[in-house]
């Protein structure tokens, strides 16, 4: 009996990958475990978006590569980003590595397993053409038994910003048919999943290679349909091609969380040009109203990039000036990583380490403030919870609002001698503000 054990890094839509290749495996009679030294096959799914995520998914298969020598491991796997970007260097430089798949190769692993183990091969490399998805039929299987689950809705992507290397990893922009999506989403429900957080490159795209227009708005009145499914939350969203059938999709769903993954990455105009982006301050600034006018009470999420190559002391406080006045309900700021062959790396003016993160700082400083504000002025609302999980010997649960996304954004603690468990709705009022999170009480019943 030949024993997996699957190691998933970098972002959500990795995760549903390595779900998928659980899938595939487990249809075809393998066994799982979460035990390095009791594996026969170590697979690590890596990314290699941002320094970081690489030095991560280095580090992550020099510490699996111990357990061919010191435990029962047979074949060393590598997969994902990192393995379809730089092949060539982690064969040479890692000779543990019995084998290499790209992006869109997964659908081969089993093959790829049996000639390791059975026909005695030795590094395996398997690639596909990038843009095409990957030659799998079999059902996810999910890596936990959570109460929320990632869908997600197309690979790769054709915007070509600067500073991304996503369309040479991932391929071209293309969506999955909207029937194999709520079949999915309709399996993921069976198994108990409350929440489905719609993931690609780009989500506002979807639909547009395949039936020539904008499908998402038509997706999301799909996904509401299915029985068991109460939340439905976006992310990703290209603030350009945000349009108004989404913006009504996203009123009038109710469960549709009033909640919106906006990615701007920065304000001048100067800088946007810089980074390939396609649109302006001022449409940033007009859609964000706008969402704001039809949908009040949405919590608009967005990511910045501190130290963008030739960002001057003026752009800094430019991009400053815009958050303080737009005040998103969440944000997050990440340091330019310059990535090889990319344009932005041969952009001149390059921006010192130190001073990227001293912005990012001064950014996260000023959105801390906002963010303690609004919560404060959360205190006595009643709010609608999901329930994720008991604090280890307190009569306490964690949970998240509509407003929150998991492993992003905050949480909410209610003290309550109730037994609830995970997946869970219930009402709470909330009785006190922290800087990301909310403490609350029960306030009624379990709403369902």
């Amino acid at each position: 009996m030949i024993k997996i054990l699957f190691v998933s890094l970098g972002c959500d839509k990795n995760l549903v990958d390595t779900e998928k290749m659980l899938g595939l495996l487990g249809s075809g009679g393998c066994h799982f475990t979460d035990d390095e030294e009791e594996a026969d096959v170590i697979v690590v799914n890596t990314c290699c978006f941002i320094g970081d995520a690489k030095e991560e998914s280095i580090n992550t298969i020099l510490e699996m590569a111990q357990y061919k020598e010191n435990g029962r491991c047979r074949a060393l796997i590598v997969t994902g980003c990192l393995a379809q970007r730089y092949q060539d260097e982690v064969l040479k430089e890692i000779p543990e590595v019995d084998a290499i798949l790209g992006t869109s190769a997964y659908g081969q692993l089993g093959a790829v397993i049996e000639r390791l183990l059975e026909k005695g091969e030795d590094h395996v490399t398997c690639f596909r053409d990038i843009d095409l998805f990957p030659e799998t039929t079999a059902a996810r299987r999910r890596s936990d038994g959570g109460c929320y689950s990632f869908l997600k809705i197309a690979e790769g992507c054709d915007k070509h910003c600067t500073y991304c290397i996503i369309p040479s990893l991932r391929g071209r922009y293309r969506s999955v048919p909207m029937e194999e999506l709520v079949r999915e989403a309709a399996e993921l429900a069976e198994q108990g999943v409350k929440e489905l957080i719609l993931v690609a490159q780009e989500t506002t795209l979807y639909g547009v290679d395949l039936y020539g227009e904008k499908r998402l708005p038509q997706l999301l009145r799909e996904l509401a349909k299915i029985r068991g499914i109460c939340w439905i939350r976006i992310q990703y969203c290209y603030p350009e091609e945000i349009t108004d059938e989404l913006i009504r999709a996203v009123k009038e769903e109710e469960k549709v969380c009033r909640y919106l993954d906006m990615p701007i990455q920065h304000a001048s105009d100067r800088v946007l040009k810089r980074m390939g982006r396609r649109t302006s301050k001022a449409e940033l600034k007009a859609t964000v109203e706008k969402l704001r006018r039809e949908i009040p009470d949405i919590a608009i999420r967005t990511t910045l990039i501190s130290g963008f190559p030739g960002e001057t002391q003026e752009d800094h406080e430019e991009l400053l000036d815009f958050v303080d006045e737009m005040e998103f309900e969440r944000l997050g700021v990440f340091p330019y990583s310059l990535e090889e062959d990319t344009p932005a790396a041969l952009l001149p003016d390059q921006i010192p380490q130190k001073i990227k993160e001293e912005r990012r700082d001064e950014l996260m400083s000023l959105q801390q403030e906002i963010v303690f504000e609004k919560q404060r002025g959360k205190v006595g609302r009643v709010l609608e919870v999901l329930i994720e999980g008991r604090l280890v010997d307190e009569e306490a649960y964690v949970g998240r609002t509509y407003m929150d996304g998991p492993n992003v954004d905050g949480l909410i603690f209610i003290h309550t001698d109730q037994e609830l468990v995970s997946g869970d709705f219930v009402r709470v009022k909330v009785t006190k503000a922290l800087e990301y999170d909310l403490i609350g009480e029960m306030y009624d019943e379990p709403a369902q």
